[in-house]
């Protein structure tokens, strides 16, 4: 208990810090005095700039790993540093557009306020009175908008000039092609035990010992790690938990919606800027000069990017009554969307659906059944933290709670029980002899602890103990050495015309092969092995397990550039490749620009924004 005493104790002494930090920011935080963390060259690197910046990786971080990650997380991964290295290099080229004189005429801004969907009104048209509602919902003035829009007009200009000379890669993109796209025709065929003319004879003592000698990898026994363990999970005390009918019944009423479903529909739908623009793409489709996925190509869009997914009559507002009208690959529209005027493909229809009370109540009392156990788990660990500080072995933490004691003799290839976690065999991997044990979370709501008692080094077992698979071993080597050598004394026969029938054998005859062509049926190496062979060449190449492959290269034909696929790949080869040249330019051209841009940033008022976020 001392050690958590002393823990709060830490806490409290890093706030008051923290407030002493603050205490020169006025009343109001870093919302009153301190608008700037700092500058580089001649420009402001605001306070809302940098909290933006790191919200959005924030954001972006949590897409990524599908939960909300918290700033502490965040910190771990190194996203406060990037988001203001980002934002340091942002300035950095504003300072240098500013310096060089770089900059967007009020036309050009007005330009851009129009072509923003949300500062448009009803027709489509920049509406100020959305544009100040806009800007107040952001808590920024006009004025702070649009020197930002200025700002990147500029910046962009400045990043066109020094990459737009990059011409594109065609020669890069015409060898890639010709190599990708270059063409092959085989015939092969598979040779297995059955090809053989004698039966394999058996092992004596001195092929087995040879072969053991020869292979220990095959017949080493992995580290193992005996460890002993204690722990509990929700579904082992989730029987033990009380759960009303009336705690059933409001979380029912709560989540009613989940419960009963409106009818819906899958949707998709394609947001235009203006309602003219909509109005013609739906008259070209009316008169089927173009299909719904073309317009969304035109759109610079895919279908991915407009999918509604299933949506109610309600959520679609003004489109609402015609989309449920209408028939299953429908297009109805224009209407106005929170986007913008949009046209709307109905796609399928999704039918009601309601289940009881009755019916959800035994799946509503298991979840819980299993937020109570989870909630219990939660509230004990304190006391098992307590009882480990004071010298508790995992035997002592059986006794003496509801966790279970177990022992594994862990390696790496074991994954059942609680070695399924990948907390817990992370921790086993880890865990060294003496180490205090702690308390290590598992990703059901669970907790267990370990202690490893001995480490077993990777031994190679006795041959006597492994007689029979060592047997099995070489058996198998020696049918599959036997197989090619029979498939090599049938190849050393077969000519350029060749016929394979001929031989017996079963011949595949397969065309126009590339180096990303995959044939079924054959070794992994098959297509690399093929690209090394000259025409009317054969060769024997043994089979992924058992088997071996007789291969003849017919013939070799260039690739054909002017070919649809080759032609679009070549186009998009060249775009790739300049447009990673481009960045390279860029980046050094950046380096170089912030190496001689001065760069002053306070780091406390940097780690009082980071202080909001925890």
């Amino acid at each position: 208990m001392a050690e958590k005493k002393n823990k709060r104790y830490g806490v409290w002494f890093v706030v008051i810090l923290i407030l002493l930090g603050l205490a020169g920011f006025g009343s109001g935080g870093l919302s009153g005095n301190i608008r700037s963390i700092g500058t580089v060259g001649e420009k402001d690197v605001s306070v809302n700039a940098y909290q933006n910046a790191l919200n959005q990786q924030i954001r972006a971080l949590s897409a990524q790993f599908g939960t909300q990650i918290s700033f502490q997380q965040a910190q771990a991964f190194g996203i406060d540093q990037a988001a203001l290295g980002q934002l340091i290099l942002t300035r950095t080229l504003d300072n240098e557009a500013a310096q060089l004189g770089i900059s967007a005429g009020d036309e050009t801004v007005l330009d851009r306020l129009r072509q923003i969907p949300q500062f448009q009104g009803a027709g489509g048209t920049f509406n100020r009175e959305s544009y100040a509602f806009a800007l107040r919902q952001s808590g920024q003035s006009e004025a702070e908008f649009e020197d930002g829009l200025r700002e990147d007009v500029a910046r962009t200009l400045l990043q066109g000039a020094v990459v737009g000379g990059i011409p594109e890669a065609e020669a890069y993109a015409d060898v890639l092609v010709q190599y990708l796209g270059e063409q092959r025709s085989v015939t092969w065929a598979a040779l297995g035990a059955d090809a053989l003319t004698a039966p394999v004879p058996g092992a004596t003592e001195a092929d087995q010992q040879a072969y053991y000698d020869a292979n220990p990898d095959e017949f080493t026994l992995p580290e193992t790690r005996d460890i002993t363990y204690v722990w509990l999970t929700p579904t082992m005390i989730q029987d033990q938990m009380t759960v009303s009918d009336d705690q059933i019944a409001r979380i029912y009423q709560d989540r009613i919606a989940e419960f009963v479903q409106p009818e819906r529909r899958l949707v998709e739908r394609l947001v235009y800027i203006s309602q003219a623009d909509a109005a013609d793409a739906k008259a070209r489709l009316d008169s089927e000069n173009i299909t719904f996925e073309d317009l969304v190509i035109e759109r610079g869009l895919s279908l991915a990017d407009i999918d509604l997914g299933d949506v109610d009559q309600e959520s679609l507002g003004d489109a609402g009554e015609a989309v449920f009208a209408a028939e299953p690959g429908t297009v109805v529209g224009p209407f106005n969307s929170g986007l913008g005027p949009a046209l709307f493909r109905m796609n399928a229809v999704l039918t009601a659906q309601e289940t009881s009370l009755e019916e959800a109540t035994p799946g509503l009392r298991e979840e819980l059944a299993a937020d109570a156990a989870r909630e219990v788990i939660n509230n004990s660990t304190d006391q098992i933290i307590d009882l480990l500080a004071g010298g508790a072995t995992m035997e002592d933490l059986a006794e003496r709670t509801d966790m279970e004691l177990g022992t594994i003799n862990w390696t790496a290839d074991i994954a059942e029980g609680i070695a399924a976690y990948d907390a817990f065999r992370q921790a086993a991997a880890e865990v060294q002899e003496g180490a205090f044990a702690e308390v290590i979370d598992l990703a059901d709501g669970g907790i267990f602890a370990l202690r490893l008692d001995g480490i077993t080094p990777p031994t190679v077992q006795p041959i006597d103990d492994i007689r029979d698979a060592v047997k099995t071993a070489w058996q198998a080597q020696a049918r599959q050495d036997a197989i090619v050598a029979q498939a090599e004394e049938v190849a050393a026969s077969i000519q350029p015309l060749t016929g394979f029938d001929t031989l017996g054998l079963t011949p595949t005859v397969d065309a126009d092969l590339t180096r990303r062509s995959f044939v079924e049926g054959t070794p992994t190496d098959f297509i690399d092995q093929m690209f090394e062979m000259t025409v009317g060449e054969t060769r024997v190449i043994p089979a992924d397990t058992e088997g071996a492959i007789i291969l003849r290269l017919d013939d070799i034909a260039p690739a054909d550039l002017t070919a649809e696929t080759n032609a679009a790949q070549r186009e998009q080869l060249a775009a790739n490749a300049a447009a990673g040249i481009a960045q390279e330019v860029f980046d050094a051209y950046a380096t170089s620009v912030q190496e001689r841009t001065e760069l002053n940033i306070n780091q406390a008022t940097v780690n009082a924004v980071n202080a909001q976020f925890q």
